[in-house]
Formats: C-alpha cells, structure tokens, sequence
C-alpha cells in the first residue's frame, strides 16, 4: 500500500525535474539567440567604420551625415538590453539610409569597388541580423509562454524565472515608405 505514495512521489519529483530542466533549456536557448543578434551586430559595426573611411575622401562637404553615421554607431555598440538595443539600431538604420543615399548621387562613389563590396557585405548583414532577430523574438514567446502557463508558471516563481523582452522596432521603422513614380 505505501508503494502508491511512493509512485506519486516519484511522479511529481519527475514532472518537477523535467519542468525545471525545460525552462532552463528555453532560457538558454534565447539568451543564446540575444548573443547570435549580438555577434552579426558586432560585425556590422566592424563594416561602419571601413564605409565610412571609404567614402570619406570622397563626400567632404557631407560631413555631417558622416558624423551622424559614427555617432550612431557608438550609440548603438554601448546599448544594452533589448529595448534600447533596438531603439539605438534604428537610429543606425536611419544614418545608414542617409549615408547610401549621399552614395548614390556620387558617380565616381557609387562606382567605386571597395564602397560597393562594403555596401554589399552591410546588406548581408542586415539579412543576417533580421533572421536573428525573428529567432530572437521566437525564442523569447517560447520562453514566455513556459513560464506563464499551467504549471510550470509555480517552478517558474519558485526559481525567478522572469519574463524575457522582445526586440522590438519603433514606430518610425514600421512606416510604409512613400514611393512616388512621377
């Protein structure tokens, strides 16, 4: 008769190991995703200063959108947390656009290779960084959800699993652009 106790037990210190086990797994796995947006940010803010020395020479009374460029970038690598890392991103963005359309109305600029590999390589980084980022955010909903539902939300408040933050973008970045054709 004490072996049904005992199986119930045993049941409900298995259930509990596995619900624990599970949360840490779907913390680590995005807070291993925050890292892979960090690492494909990091390597877009090693291409900033290279674009901006190569188009330097040739913009000098741009200098104001270079500045904006640089100064975005500092900005952008001393954010931390989600939040602000995508409020300082979109500033970037928006520099960035600045700089590719001061490119544009320079020929010899536009025409030249190093500017053009650069620009290239900055593209597939963005690539890069928004798959990152959608992994991210897909992470964190899995995460969320297992600390806030039935059950495991008790492990969760037991052990301080806290709610994780999406990376979101502003409202300017979700803007339709307006094109005009005429």
């Amino acid at each position: 008769m004490y072996w049904i106790p005992l199986a119930m037990l045993g049941a409900l210190l298995l259930w509990f190991v596995a619900s624990y086990n599970r949360l840490v797994s779907l913390r680590n796995i995005f807070n291993n995703a925050w890292h892979q947006i960090d690492v494909q940010l990091k390597r877009r803010y090693d291409l900033i200063p290279n674009l901006v020395e190569a188009v330097r020479g040739y913009i000098t009374h741009e200098r104001e959108t270079l500045e904006k460029v640089i100064a975005a970038r500092g900005a952008a690598v001393n954010a931390s947390g989600p939040a602000a890392q995508a409020k300082a991103e979109n500033v970037l963005t928006e520099s960035l656009k600045s700089l590719f359309a001061v490119v544009e109305s320079y020929p010899d600029l536009k025409a030249n290779q190093n500017v053009m590999a650069l620009q290239e390589e900055l593209t597939s980084t963005e690539n890069k960084i928004s798959f990152a980022r959608q992994f991210y955010n897909d992470s964190v909903m899995a995460y969320n959800t297992a600390i806030q539902s039935i059950p495991a939300n008790m492990i969760a408040s037991l052990f301080n699993f806290a709610p994780a933050e999406y990376f979101q973008t502003d409202e300017a970045s979700r803007a339709v652009p307006k094109v005009d054709l005429r």
